[in-house]
């Protein structure tokens, strides 16, 4: 039988009942924007996490782009981004015409701190104004906010955390969402937190940024929805949105363990054969992707494809080489590691409910893959 990459049916089947009597409820109400579970979600979502506030938002794009605005990012103003994520980081940047500075990334996929102050004195000698560095939370794994930080603060710098993958997990003892000043992440449906459309997170400690961010998702907002203090944008999250992710937060912990257990039992199967993802101790990951590392990583998905196994390449190109971000700077020795992390990535499927026997059959499957390209 052919096995699902994300099976989100298993979630919805263990809370079925739970969603519809939580749609219903919307519908009764009848409040489809702004109604009282968006309030909810945010006051659950900010206590799951430790962060003293979350705003809702339309979309994990929406959540980097107002936590910009919220900065004042604009033209003439460098935002530093690791290549090797997907393109929303950078383009929630260039959409304000502010500059994405490209900053490679390690063997553990994340953003290379060390990286961050050539790039910061580069972007000067450019004559930009070096704004914030955003480091991202690639496949669930917390980016070292400790020194990422460090840099960005002995050079004035802001950090919003890119954690559209990394919500659920934890770093130095702290969850993720207080692990920056900012904290952006993303309901995309195939998120270890999905809703069933599009939504997003922001998450601070600081009130009045969050008085700023309110305003810039309904239009600049100020004391009315006609009392437009600011230029803003729709970034709304959907209460019939916000009604669905209450009721899959309630199981997110469970599932995180879970996604956690089956990333064990991958790495325990295929360390003695392929590259396998690495958390330091003390981390927990979402596990948004199990990714490994291979030589032949084309044709052992290919060779996976006839054993019904899905496979996804996360990601193809780095940043810096996509058509629409060529013109966008970058540190002068290039930036090796995320060209080649794009040719040997390969994600193998991972959700919290991947039984055993299936997982046995991938990881089977993966072996002899492998095997057969070495002979």
């Amino acid at each position: 039988m052919p096995i699902p990459f994300i099976d989100l049916g298993a979630q919805q089947r263990r809370i079925r009942d739970r969603l519809e009597q939580a749609i219903a409820r919307v519908l009764a109400h009848g409040q489809y924007i702004q109604g009282p579970e968006v309030a909810e979600l945010e006051r659950r979502l900010a206590g799951f996490c430790g962060a003293r506030h979350a705003v809702a938002c339309a979309s994990g794009t929406d959540a980097l782009l107002l936590a910009l605005m919220a900065l004042g990012i604009g033209p003439g103003q460098a935002v530093f981004v690791p290549s090797f994520t997907f393109v929303a980081t950078a383009e929630a940047v260039a959409l304000l015409g502010a500059t994405p500075f490209f900053v490679d990334v390690g063997d553990d996929f994340l953003l290379d701190p060390e990286g961050l102050a050539p790039a910061i004195d580069e972007a000067r000698r450019l004559g930009l104004e070096p704004r914030v560095v955003i480091p991202v939370d690639l496949f669930g794994h917390p980016a070292d906010y400790r020194a990422i930080e460090a840099v960005a603060a002995s050079q004035g710098l802001c950090v919003i955390a890119d954690a559209a993958q990394g919500f659920g997990g934890a770093r130095y003892g702290r969850r993720v969402g207080t692990l920056a000043g900012f904290t952006a992440t993303s309901f995309f449906p195939a998120k270890p937190l999905g809703c069933y459309g599009d939504g997003g997170a922001i998450f601070t400690d600081d009130p009045e940024r969050v008085s700023v961010l309110t305003s810039l998702r309904v239009h600049g907002q100020g004391t009315d929805r006609y009392d437009n203090v600011r230029v803003g944008i729709n970034g709304r999250l959907d209460t019939l949105q916000a009604a669905i992710l209450i009721e899959k937060l309630a199981i997110f912990e469970d599932e995180i363990a879970a996604r956690n257990r089956v990333a064990v039992r991958y790495s325990e199967g295929l360390r003695d054969v392929a590259e396998t993802p690495r958390v330091v101790p003390g981390a927990v990951s979402a596990w948004a992707q199990y990714t490994i590392r291979l030589e032949h990583r084309d044709a052992v998905a290919t060779a996976l494809e006839t054993h019904q196994v899905p496979t996804a390449i996360h990601y193809p190109k780095p940043l810096h080489l996509k058509s629409a971000y060529l013109g966008f700077p970058r540190p002068s020795e290039g930036l090796p590691v995320a060209e080649r992390l794009a040719g040997e990535v390969l994600s193998l499927p991972m959700h919290p409910y991947l039984e055993p026997l299936v997982q046995d059959r991938i990881i089977s499957a993966v072996r002899e893959a492998i095997r057969k390209q070495g002979a």
